[in-house]
């Protein structure tokens, strides 16, 4: 447990030295919301229809940005191997990646959403529905994240290759963040969708880290 909780304040700490990185993803998700206001023009009812669904997946698209650099530094420079020979299984090392990730990436993300739904005139019943579907969310997106980063670890163009892997495994967390949303909006019961979130969050948690640690097991033999 202390090698594990070492690891994920070590990344954190890189993140911290490294925070044009962690800039850029927020900046990202700031700027694409703020242009959809500015494309369709000042019409509540047509932005508050589509707020719960451009805030879901732009905070996908913001993820993709940093997942290609999950593992590669420390492919690159040797970290790897040495995790590898630390004791840790590599499952724990994706584990702690995933968990860094979502600190640096998916927390500033969560607390972003709602200051941003407010220029898509998101109704206010829907706040707590965005909050909680995107808490449950995405950490469910950085352990996805971190099969795909494991996956393309030395590879040529690997934030695309990221991409394409893991998108389409976020759909369900997709399709039920967005579901929660326009119930709450709606003044429906967002407790089901909420609880599937939750429940591909609990499938997530063990699953998505040994399929990592099997991928990088390969890549360090």
């Amino acid at each position: 447990m202390n090698a594990f909780l070492a690891l994920i304040a070590r990344d954190l700490r890189l993140a911290r030295r490294q925070g044009a990185d962690v800039a850029m993803t927020l900046a990202f998700f700031v700027v694409v919301v703020a242009l959809f206001p500015l494309g369709l023009g000042p019409t509540p009812a047509l932005l508050a229809r589509i707020a719960g669904g451009v805030l879901w997946v732009t905070a996908l698209l913001a993820a993709m940005l940093s997942f290609d650099r999950l593992f590669q530094q420390d492919a690159d420079d040797g970290g790897l191997d040495l995790l590898a020979l630390s004791g840790l299984p590599l499952a724990a090392v994706a584990l702690a990646k995933a968990a860094a990730h979502w600190l640096t990436t998916g927390l500033p993300t969560v607390l972003l959403a709602p200051v941003l739904a407010l220029t898509l005139d998101l109704p206010g019943e829907a706040y707590p529905a965005l909050v909680a579907g995107l808490a449950l969310g995405t950490p469910t997106v950085s352990l996805l994240g971190t099969v795909g980063a494991a996956l393309v670890v030395g590879a040529r163009r690997a934030g695309v290759l990221v991409a394409l892997i893991v998108l389409p495994l976020t759909i369900p967390v997709l399709i039920f963040g967005v579901a929660a949303v326009e119930a709450g909006g709606a003044g429906l019961e967002t407790r089901p969708h909420l609880l599937l979130l939750a429940a591909l969050l609990a499938a997530a948690v063990p699953l998505a880290p040994l399929a990592a640690g099997a991928a990088l097991r390969q890549a360090v033999e």
